[in-house]
């Protein structure tokens, strides 16, 4: 009887642990005309580009090199190479709430380091929009949830810059003009970044832009934020070439990897 019961148990378990197969995870009341629309759609695309260009998806297999990096927020109305006219391929994308960088995010950190130092990418973009959900979040005295963490750092901002905020009479004006101090500030912090900093003195070509974009136009706009260089960075922001980026030379002295030959 024991051993009856012990053997029911284990089929319990082992029940319980089997995998669900995707007929099972799926359910019956999942909208499968709007899933099927979508793979239609993906094949008709992929149809056309390979009409248009037969070696398009071969050259795209082959690798990517792109020559800008898009930090932008994750609002399903701004979608990169979309609006900026460009294809598969041309712009590395990182998306997140209000396009933000934090100096500890290391999934926004690690795509950061790829372009720059991977890729070799010329162009940094960080592009807010008016509009942003997550901007206007910031804004309110309320809670919104798990995301008041995140947008912390925007909340800063605001409070930092309320007294030239509040002399915009308009809610909607007040909006936008965090929209873009909040750009404005995440280029500072890309720039103060140390991948980008031993970018710029490695002598490569690298330059980080602000830039907003109206979902109500589809106009993008340049902030006139433009760093491209260890000179735009504030003393305070700046940092070396760190030691174990040196290497000695024959005569044993020390030379920074980004200025000697190899």
């Amino acid at each position: 009887a024991v051993w009856a019961e012990s053997a029911t148990l284990d089929s319990t378990k082992e029940e319980k642990e089997k995998p669900y197969t995707c007929h099972e995870m799926t359910s019956p009341r999942a909208p499968a005309a709007f899933i099927k629309r979508v793979f239609d759609h993906n094949r008709a695309w992929a149809a056309q580009k390979h009409k248009a260009d037969p070696a398009f998806f071969k050259r795209l297999a082959d690798g990517q090199k792109p020559t800008m990096m898009w930090l932008g927020c994750s609002d399903s109305r701004v979608p990169a190479a979309q609006l900026l006219g460009l294809g598969p391929g041309e712009v590395f994308v990182h998306r997140n709430v209000a396009n933000v960088l934090h100096h500890s995010d290391l999934n926004c950190l690690s795509v950061l380091q790829y372009a720059v130092e991977a890729l070799k990418v010329k162009h940094i973009v960080v592009c807010g929009h008016y509009g942003c959900g997550g901007i206007q979040a910031a804004m309110q005295p309320v809670q919104h949830g798990l995301v008041d963490n995140w947008i912390r750092s925007v909340r800063d901002q605001y409070a930092d810059n309320l007294e030239v905020i509040q002399k915009e009479t308009d809610p909607k004006r007040q909006w936008d003009l965090m929209c873009e101090l909040n750009t404005k500030r995440q280029v500072l912090n890309v720039a103060h970044t140390t991948i980008v900093q031993n970018a710029w003195q490695n002598n490569e070509e690298l330059s980080v832009h602000g830039w907003i974009y109206d979902p109500a136009d589809g106009i993008l706009d340049d902030l006139g934020v433009t760093v491209s260089g260890m000179d735009c960075v504030g003393h305070a922001f700046r940092t070396d070439t760190p030691v174990h980026l040196q290497k000695r030379d024959r005569t044993g002295e020390m030379q920074d990897f980004n200025t000697s030959t190899a």
